[in-house]
């Protein structure tokens, strides 16, 4: 039976670990702190980044300037330091070919990734880019997965989310959704179950059979 699926965008769609890190690292060396190696920032690719610089500064205020920083550079160059995850592309037509209602839920600002979808071809598959407001909006997984079911009148016991950190998993479960972890993107297994993943995809493929499985 056709359903509705939200695709989590970094980690799950695409690979924004350099642009991210490095978009990161530029704010801090701006605000003059130590500047982690990339590998060091990994934790923070997919959860919200106003928290993340919160937990680097250890000050709101200052986190707030770290993010003005950080979009500095990922407007104009970061954003497309990104690649997709192969095998993702067939994954989206074979979900695309089944019937199902596909979208993008991410807290990213959605100007941000409705230009990522759009510069690496995504953007055909998807009914909607859905995501934050760059003032915060939206940015938490439940807010935000709410306002889509609310927004696109989705039945939310039709509905799954698949991502691969536990901010996914947990923001579906409070919405009544299905929670699909994948293990390709920054999260664990052990993070992902521990959220209350349904089930656990390894690869993009994996989620056909997973999707088409009406008992998982």
């Amino acid at each position: 039976m056709p359903q509705t699926i939200c695709f989590d965008l970094d980690g799950t769609l695409t690979d924004p670990k350099p642009g991210i890190t490095n978009c990161m690292r530029y704010a801090l060396e701006r605000l003059g702190r130590p500047v982690p190696s990339a590998d060091d920032l990994t934790w923070c690719i997919g959860p919200p980044l106003l928290g993340s610089f919160e937990t680097l500064l250890g000050d709101a205020g200052l986190a707030a300037e770290g993010l003005r920083l950080y979009r500095e550079r990922f407007g104009e160059i970061g954003l497309f330091e990104n690649a997709v995850y192969a095998g993702v592309p067939e994954m989206l037509a074979a979900c695309r070919e089944a019937g199902h209602r596909l979208f993008v839920a991410t807290s990213k600002p959605a100007v941000y990734a409705t230009r990522i979808a759009e510069h690496f071809g995504l953007s055909p598959y998807f009914e909607a880019v859905c995501g934050a407001e760059l003032d915060g909006t939206r940015a938490d997984k439940t807010e935000l997965l709410h306002w889509l079911l609310t927004e696109h009148g989705i039945d939310a016991a039709s509905a799954t989310m698949i991502g691969d950190r536990s901010h996914d998993i947990i923001g579906a479960k409070n919405n009544g959704l299905r929670a699909i972890g994948v293990t390709y993107g920054y999260g664990s297994r052990d993070e992902l179950t521990a959220a209350g993943a349904t089930c656990i995809a390894g690869a993009p493929a994996d989620l056909v059979t997973i999707l088409n499985d009406h008992r998982v």
